[in-house]
């Protein structure tokens, strides 16, 4: 078994079914036809790679653990905390949000400057560095444009009559890029040690772009796990847990994990996640609740969605600064 095949060139009431019949049935699916160049998804990856292979002490001066930008390092994270007692996931990851002046900073709505790799703390020239920035900016904004396109297929295919529907939800879209390496120590599931723990996404949808390296797999309805190989030039996209809650439901976001099988490669993957505004009121869509389905979850803004589930799985994670050394 495989997970579905959405082409975002096609017609949009095409990419609505696809779209509905994805979302419904396992969450997860490939999109093709984002007019993304090739160039530019290598680019992202091969100038990730030589970030993550600067020394450690000078990756751990490119972090902000308030804005939740920059490095975190391995085993940082636990997205499994019942099933990881004693090692977090074995991965590190760069952090690049939303860049905003300093002066705008706002540490309760996760706002401000991004932490960019600088000749003063790594040893990269001022030349690699403005490279990675630029490139980083420039698939940013591409992939955001993907999902703007995504979320107007949305509407139709949770069968609302507004093809405007969530126009008002996404005109300050919160987002977030994440560079992801994961070490080629081996899982022991037996032992609790994944290289990402088994996990639903918090948001609205994620967009995945991989290396060629196995590992990533999907929780089908009966237990089981089912791979996800990688396609070159193809994203993997899931939605999150905020969409389903969105959706009462109807939508599915699915728990999935990476596993690193013995004698495997280092894997290295940039997954994108967007959001709505932060102060966006995620409540049961009409289309998607009636006298016999009631609403399953209560209003919550966006924002806070997102801040209670940081502060569940990132041990450096201190929004409100009042964690001390």
């Amino acid at each position: 078994m495989t997970i579905p095949t959405v082409c975002l060139s096609s017609p949009k009431e095409e990419v609505a079914t696809a779209l509905r019949d994805a979302c419904t049935k396992v969450g997860f699916f490939y999109l093709e036809g984002h007019d993304i160049p090739q160039r530019l998804l290598d680019e992202a990856a091969q100038l990730s790679k030589k970030l993550f292979a600067l020394p450690v002490e000078q990756k751990v001066l490119l972090s902000d653990p308030i804005l939740q930008r920059g490095y975190t390092r391995f085993e940082e994270e636990t997205l499994d905390p019942a099933n990881q007692p004693s090692r977090g996931d074995t991965k590190e990851g760069f952090y690049i949000g939303d860049e905003a002046p300093l002066e705008e900073t706002d540490a309760a709505k996760l706002h401000g400057p991004n932490v960019w790799p600088n000749p003063t703390d790594c040893q990269l020239t001022h030349d690699q560095c403005h490279a990675f920035r630029e490139t980083m900016e420039k698939y940013r904004s591409e992939a955001n444009r993907v999902c703007m396109q995504l979320v107007g297929c949305f509407a139709p295919a949770v069968d609302s009559n507004d093809p405007h529907l969530f126009d008002q939800y996404f005109t300050e879209p919160k987002t977030s890029l994440r560079l992801l390496h994961y070490s080629a120590e081996q899982s022991d599931e037996k032992n609790g040690l994944y290289a990402c723990g088994a996990h639903s996404d918090y948001g609205m949808i994620t967009l995945l772009l991989t290396d060629e390296n196995p590992g990533l797999q999907v929780k089908m309805d009966d237990g089981s796990w089912i791979d996800i190989p990688p396609k070159r030039g193809a994203f993997v996209v899931n939605i999150g847990d905020m969409f389903e809650r969105w959706t009462n439901k109807r939508f599915k976001s699915t728990r999935h994990r990476v596993i690193t099988p013995k004698g495997a490669n280092e894997r290295y993957s940039v997954p994108f996640f967007f959001e709505p505004n932060f102060d966006a009121l995620v409540e049961c869509l009409e289309s998607c609740c009636s006298d016999d389905n009631p609403p399953k979850y209560p209003p919550i803004t966006a924002g806070q969605h997102l801040l209670n589930m940081y502060e569940k799985t990132h041990a450096d994670f201190d929004y409100l600064g009042e964690k001390k050394e």
